[in-house]
């Protein structure tokens, strides 16, 4: 039976949801939700909004705005895993983990962090002004709610991949140190709606202000659609569809009949208020539908409340025997497991096998005898996973993985008795 695709994505605290979190997060990860052979991982990311929000209240109303948001767009939590980031106690112990394991010199090419940066030194003052430990570690924290979950599939705009890479980095790095534990994850980006433009024309973002709320009344709507930015041209005038934000956000929503009918309507000089009615029109249509659940929820938090701590409980499940594994995996053991181990070694004097990464890049593993004398090598290979799943396959099936793991191995004497005499005893029954 094939294991289910992991899909991931979560939305930071800090802001009231707007159209670019719907199209280019939350609908597409809804509908992802809902294909079969897909299990699905959705979180507020609360930690994260310490990171640049004081405000309390902002951060406890963002959530359950957040949380309302995805619930009323189709969101069911019977489902999926649906989960407040901070009531995973684990997540913060694998960031530490995994804090142990990357290099400062990949989080200094972080872009949030060089934005800082670029600032400060733009400004003349020192480089690292007003800048937390908190944004400074911002990807090992993003790392770590990924890599909890080893989810393979990440819903993100091409702003963000660069995170995504790093997780990346993190999981390679963690399997090469102590073995394969973590999956490396990919992006997953809609291109269409990967970044939808805002009412100035900008990048729709809190940070610019030029935000349309996903469940704003429909009063308001109109009249923030009505303030998106256009040119000077005038009815009749032909008017671009490329680089339109106007364009942009219809076609976000709108299907491609639909969308090429007002290319049509662009090129025959359409009035920018009628173009800005058809849009209206059509984001209200998927909106509305939505709204009145939106609503209920709001007025009744507790019902959030409650469904997100059920869903720690199923995150829980998974993160916290997870966090066993790993911690038994760094050394983290209980001491007189360790002195058992320890005596077990001394008693057996077995060989063992060891995987390593070279300065030229590549990974290797080898089998070494109880003084350290090596009994087999491997050849340079392109990723730990060779390296693991070779070490894995003598492990299961000693001697006989020699021939299908002949192009992997440097030459060896196949008869040599100490070697044959250590694959037997790996791959013998342990008691």
């Amino acid at each position: 039976m094939t294991a289910p695709i992991r899909f991931l994505t979560g939305i930071t605290t800090s802001g009231t949801p707007h159209l670019g979190n719907y199209v280019g997060s939350i609908r597409p990860s809804v509908q992802a939700s809902l294909r079969d052979g897909v299990e699905s991982y959705y979180f507020l990311a609360d930690y994260h909004a310490l990171i640049k929000i004081d405000e309390p209240a902002r951060i406890q109303r963002s959530t359950l705005e957040i949380a309302a948001s995805w619930l009323a767009a189709g969101l069911d939590p019977a489902r999926v895993v649906f989960y407040r980031q901070s009531d995973i106690p684990e997540i913060p112990e694998l960031t530490w983990f995994l804090t142990c394991v990357t290099g400062k010199g990949i989080l200094n090419r972080a872009h949030a962090y060089k934005a800082s940066v670029d600032k400060n030194s733009a400004a003349g003052l020192d480089a690292d002004a007003d800048v937390s430990a908190g944004l400074f570690m911002y990807p090992v924290l993003m790392g770590a709610d990924i890599l909890m979950f080893n989810a393979h599939h990440v819903p993100v705009g091409r702003d963000q991949v660069q995170h995504i890479e790093m997780a990346r980095d993190m999981a390679h790095s963690f399997n090469h140190r102590y073995g394969e534990h973590f999956v490396p994850p990919q992006a997953a980006i809609e291109e269409s709606v990967a970044t939808l433009p805002g009412l100035d024309g900008r990048k729709m973002s809190k940070s610019y202000d030029n935000t349309i709320p996903l469940f704003a009344p429909r009063p308001e709507l109109k009249k923030l659609i009505a303030g998106i930015k256009t040119d000077s041209r005038t009815p009749g005038e032909p008017k671009d569809a490329e680089g339109s934000a106007l364009f942009q956000i219809y076609q976000a929503f709108a299907s491609a009949d639909e969308t090429a009918a007002l290319a049509q309507a662009f090129a025959q000089g359409i009035a920018w208020g009628e173009a800005k009615d058809m849009l209206f029109e059509r984001i209200d249509r998927e909106i509305a539908p939505m709204r009145a659940r939106y609503e209920h929820l709001m007025a009744h938090p507790q019902e959030v409340e409650a469904l997100l701590l059920q869903g720690a409980v199923k995150a829980r499940a998974v993160a916290t025997p997870f966090m066993a594994r790993l911690r038994q995996a760094v050394g983290l053991r209980g001491l007189a497991h360790t002195v058992k181990a320890a005596a077990k070694a001394v008693k057996t004097d077995t060989a063992s096998l060891k995987q390593y990464r070279e300065a030229d890049g590549r990974f290797y593993f080898k089998l070494v005898d109880a003084k350290g004398a090596v009994l087999l090598q491997s050849r340079g290979l392109d990723s730990p996973q060779m390296a693991g799943q070779s070490i894995a396959l003598l492990k299961a099936r000693g001697l006989d993985a020699l021939a299908d793991l002949q192009d992997r191995l440097e030459p060896f004497d196949a008869d040599h008795g100490p070697l044959r005499q250590a694959l037997q005893a790996l791959s013998a029954p342990t008691e």
